[in-house]
């Protein structure tokens, strides 16, 4: 084989990753559709039901760095396969619920444990299949899981007005659960002969370190405080979208013969999409700070003519599709920066760690958001701290994070080079 060519196994991987990621993003994403039933079946209040989904992402995200030393300890086939079953499996189970605390044990804890590890072991295995284009292949995969559920919303809608919610998740558990076992099935790691080296802009990249030592360097607790206030600034602004679209007045307009809001959101999700991956093959290309700073700054411009311009429905549309597209490439642009200065050997269990940040940001952004706007009346505070979050760490990344790193490879390779000496 040519030193300049790579296995085409790696973007069979890549495929395969995709299909797993889109099968088991519907628990998250189409969550809202379920709401209402679940009350009827389970006579709980709105408050106790939405723990539900908050329950979801807290297993996903806090139990990761276990579920990313499993994957390692049994190989990314089984486990995958494994957690594509369980999230398909949640809804399954979760169709006969009749009490609050099984279906916080079914859809929460099932689907949640199965997603996360589905989540943890597509990213890390895409880092390692594509060291030369990290930040591209992450960025499709979690693409995946960000617009996996364009796919499924309509027919899940139309088949729950005919046959009912309780048919419509035993059917769409099973189809899931199904395709994303099978995909899972062909997922396996690369050889030496499988990838390529890393491109010249991102050849320095750090030897594979344990979880315990990494947990010991600041580079990795910067990282982890960026990406918590970049989680945190872009869910105050996601997750209260609808609410301020009526506070601003433009909830009802029409945009084009079509609603604003339902427009927005729509528009929203394929950016949101189409961001990780964008952003992930810029970072190849430039670097993963020069990127950061770039991507970040621009989430910050967005927010602020968001909010210059959100009386105009047009301009609501538009802004807030550029909000989504500033925001989401964190999830391609951390977990290829991780990877890149911590090694891929266990990478999974690594970017657990790091991906726990993103619970974090999604507990503190609704409440934070929300106290805001009620102690002032207005969501404007809650603009202007995610403003100000996105600007420190865009100045962060360029300024401090940059620099980090380069003296911790530096004394990473000096360590190495002075190993490989004491053994000759």
């Amino acid at each position: 084989m040519s030193p300049k060519t790579s296995s085409p196994m790696r973007w069979l991987q890549l495929v395969l990753g995709l299909v797993v990621m889109m099968a088991i993003s519907s628990p998250q994403y189409v969550w809202t559709l379920f709401v209402k039933p679940f009350q009827g079946a389970t006579g709980a209040s709105l408050p106790a039901i939405q723990i539900t989904f908050s329950l979801l992402v807290v297993i996903q995200t806090w139990m990761s760095p276990a579920q990313g030393w499993l994957v390692e300890r049994f190989g990314p086939r089984v486990l995958v396969a494994a957690g594509a079953a369980m999230s398909g499996l949640g809804w399954v189970v979760s169709s006969q619920v009749t009490s609050i605390g099984m279906l916080y044990l079914t859809y929460g804890g099932l689907c949640g444990v199965g997603t996360g590890i589905v989540y943890i072991g597509v990213v890390g295995l895409m880092a390692r299949w594509f060291p030369d284009r990290r930040g591209f292949a992450v960025g499709m995969v979690a693409s995946g899981y960000g617009m996996g559920a364009l796919l499924t919303t309509f027919p899940i809608t139309t088949m729950m007005a005919a046959s009912g919610y309780t048919a419509t998740l035993t059917y769409y558990g099973l189809l899931l659960g199904g395709i994303g076992l099978v995909a899972a099935l062909g997922l396996r790691l690369p050889n030496a002969a499988d990838v390529l080296p890393p491109p010249a802009v991102m050849a320095v990249h750090g030897y594979d370190t344990s979880p315990r030592e990494m947990l010991k360097t600041p580079v990795f607790w910067l990282m982890f405080a960026m990406m918590t206030m970049m989680s945190t600034g872009g869910l105050m602004v996601t997750s209260n979208f609808a609410n301020f679209a009526k506070e601003f007045g433009v909830s009802s307009a029409v945009v084009y013969g079509m609603a604003a809001l339902p427009l927005a959101l729509s528009v929203d999700r394929a950016l949101n999409g189409f961001t990780r991956p964008f952003f992930g093959w810029v970072s190849d290309r430039i670097g993963r700070e020069n990127t950061m700073g770039l991507a970040f700054l621009l989430e910050a411009a967005a927010i602020s003519l968001l909010l210059a311009f959100r009386a105009d429905p047009l301009a609501f549309v538009l802004l807030s599709g550029l909000v989504f597209f500033g925001w989401g490439e964190i999830f391609s642009l951390f977990p290829s920066t991780l990877t890149d200065t911590f090694g891929t050997e266990k990478a999974m269990t690594n970017y657990g760690f790091l991906y726990m940040s993103q619970g974090i940001g999604s507990v503190l952004g609704g409440p934070v958001a929300a106290a805001l706007h009620d102690s002032g009346g207005s969501w404007v505070p809650v603009f202007g701290l995610a403003i100000g979050m996105d600007v420190l760490t865009g100045v962060l990344a360029l300024f401090v994070l940059k620099q980090l790193r380069k003296k911790y490879l530096h004394g990473q390779a000096t360590l190495y080079a002075a190993a490989v000496v004491a053994a000759e």
